[in-house]
């Protein structure tokens, strides 16, 4: 029963925190569709039940992070960084490739949360209508995980071992530049969007979790330095592995074509 009204008690709060947050763009839409296009409100009540259920659904969303995904997040890489996990010893300092279970799991959760991330689903799912079937959807979607995967693989390795954040995003978007220069012009758009779909609901906050697990837990690290910047790395990696799924479908369309003639 207190558990019930703790609940209850929590969910009230953030509703109305909720709320104040929505306000300003309800705000805003409604005086545009009075003051500027100077029409009524189409279906009101409709209007009214959909910015509830939205108000309702954000409040449990961010209720459900609070109490599960972020602690799941520090809990599992509190876990992964055991020394005695590490290196079967409590008290043997680990080095870099002793965390190869933290590697691993980065690039699984990498790829589970983006292939679940509703944003990219719709995208996907636009981008194979808008191009008549030539952009795959599940290949967009495949070629996307991939490269948060790989992304917040290396941003992991980046954090126990303690390199400059700035050294791997000049790296990254260098190679960016490059592969913009040789891809296929119809997919660059999509690309450089690809990195921002991904990082939505599901994928941000399972992602912050673990990089500042990891950081609290990986001996010299500072959370507040180290424990962010794998966002970053999620929203890079995309662009280039979307970038080299052009390239290399490119090349073999054209391969085929030669092959044929």
């Amino acid at each position: 029963m207190n558990w019930a009204m703790t609940f209850s008690q929590h969910l009230g709060l953030q509703v109305w925190s909720t709320l104040f947050d929505l306000l300003p763009i309800v705000t805003i839409i409604i005086a545009f569709q009075v003051l500027v296009i100077r029409q009524p409100l189409k279906k009101p009540l409709q209007l009214g039940v959909g910015i509830a259920a939205v108000i309702l659904g954000l409040a449990l969303f961010l209720m459900g992070l609070e109490q599960a995904l972020f602690p799941m997040g520090k809990m599992m890489a509190k876990q992964l960084t055991s020394p005695l996990l590490l290196t079967g010893s409590a008290t043997k300092i680990p080095i870099w490739d002793d965390y190869i279970w933290v590697y691993v799991f980065a690039f699984c959760i990498g790829f589970s949360t983006t292939i679940a991330e509703p944003a990219l689903i719709a995208v996907a799912l636009k981008a194979h209508q808008v191009s008549a079937g030539s952009v795959s959807v599940w290949g967009l979607r495949i070629a996307v995980a991939l490269g948060v995967a790989i992304g917040i693989t290396l941003g992991s390795y980046r954090i126990v071992v303690g390199l400059p954040l700035e050294y791997f995003m000049m790296a990254g978007y260098i190679l960016v530049l490059l592969q913009t220069y040789f891809s296929p012009k119809l997919i660059i758009p999509l690309a450089y969007d690809s990195g921002g779909v991904t990082t939505s609901t599901v994928t941000v906050p399972i992602v912050a979790a673990l990089g500042l697990g990891l950081s609290e837990q990986v001996v010299g690290s500072n959370p507040l330095i180290d424990g962010f910047g794998l966002i970053a790395f999620a929203s890079l990696f995309p662009i280039i592995s979307v970038l080299a799924y052009a390239q290399i479908a490119h090349f073999i369309n054209t391969h085929k074509l030669r092959s044929s003639t």
